[in-house]
């Protein structure tokens, strides 16, 4: 699976699906040009994602 370089939020999900479905339909080129608008150096935003995890009844600050 490749990490993501671009995302949007949504706070409906009909919204969310109806641009996934947009963005579907766009040719590669347009949706490269989108992404290099927003990670013009395709970083790869999942990178810190998990990075801090805590279990439960464990605080991150005690780390």
């Amino acid at each position: 699976m490749q990490s993501p370089r671009y995302y949007e939020g949504f706070d409906d999900v009909l919204k969310a699906i109806a641009r996934e479905k947009q963005l579907k339909g766009w040719r590669r080129s347009k949706k490269i040009a989108l992404i290099e608008t927003r990670n013009p150096r395709w970083q790869d935003l999942a990178e810190p994602w998990g990075a801090q995890m805590a279990f439960a009844g464990e605080s991150i600050k005690d780390r």
